[in-house]
């Protein structure tokens, strides 16, 4: 089950971070974050592959990658309540290093280092 949220949260991370690149001005912080998301997100990958079935990671990672597309897109076009916007985009850079962190800590537990 770690595994799945933690890839869950890897498509949301970057699909945050893509959206961060487009909109935003460029931040070494945030570049030197992502290299190491993504090393994280490599080992969680080759963790996947290695313990579970290929014919199951696939499905379930397409099937998170569209997920997390349409969340973040529903962010974008603004959650209104009352008129006012109930979660900006802004909100979710503020935790995209909470999902960097999450990932990394489910990654240290699954290979039990």
């Amino acid at each position: 089950m770690i595994f799945y949220s933690s890839l869950f949260m890897a498509f949301l991370y970057f699909k945050i971070a893509r959206v961060y690149k487009k909109e935003e001005k460029s931040n070494t912080n945030f570049l030197l974050q992502n290299i190491l998301v993504a090393i994280a997100i490599g080992a969680l990958l080759f963790y996947g592959f290695m313990q579970e079935s290929w014919y199951i990671v696939l499905p379930v990672a397409y099937l998170f990658f569209i997920m997390a597309s349409l969340m973040v897109s529903a962010v974008q076009l603004g959650i209104f309540i009352n008129g006012k916007p109930f979660i900006k985009i802004s909100h979710l850079y503020k935790i995209a290093p909470l999902f960097g962190m999450l990932i990394s800590f489910a990654d240290v537990y699954l290979w039990g280092i």
